[in-house]
């Protein structure tokens, strides 16, 4: 007995399902994005995640953000329950970083490191990482239900560069990674 799978979406008529979620996968897979570290906390719990599913919002009245989360992320849980979170942008030849958020963080508060990164608090608690090319720092004002992940935005309340204004960031491209569901 072979396992259906179970296709997401519309499907146009007469396509077959299966290989029309590959197409879309695959076009997908083209969007250019940036790659983040976002920096959550709620209470001593502090963790860091690639991401790059990040757009801005608005410039009027505030600054804002949107980030998209995966549900079963520890940094939905934490986001979820301190409404802060941080994006740390990667330069171009650090993207050693992005590899190391994929997977669980350890983190050691005595040293203030995340993966043996170091770190700081921004002005919400969020940590954001020490080597950072520029960072943001959001406090939750709405979210949204959006399937298998939850779209946070945020008010930027701090922002700055931890290098040179001009230093290049990281993007999908530069690196071996995709994401496109």
């Amino acid at each position: 007995m072979t396992e259906s799978i179970e296709i997401a979406g519309p499907i146009p008529s007469g396509a077959e399902p299966e290989e029309y979620d590959r197409l879309r996968r695959r076009v997908m897979s083209t969007f250019p994005y940036g790659l983040f570290v976002i920096g959550s906390r709620d209470g001593d719990r502090r963790n860091g995640m690639t991401a790059n599913w990040i757009t801005q919002l608005s410039f009027e009245p505030t600054k804002r953000v949107g980030v998209a989360v995966e549900k079963t992320a520890f940094t939905h849980e934490l986001i979820d329950a301190s409404k802060v979170f941080s994006l740390s942008l990667v330069a171009r030849d650090d993207r050693e970083i992005v590899r190391k958020f994929t997977k669980p963080v350890e983190v050691d508060a005595g040293a203030s490191t995340l993966n043996g990164f170091p770190y700081r608090d921004g002005s919400s608690g969020a940590p954001i990482l020490t080597q950072a090319a520029a960072w943001l720092d959001c406090r939750v004002v709405d979210k949204m239900d959006c399937g298998s992940h939850t779209f946070f935005v945020g008010d930027v309340i701090d922002a700055g560069f931890g290098r040179d204004e001009g230093t290049d960031v990281l993007r999908m491209e530069d690196t071996r990674m995709n994401y496109a569901g």
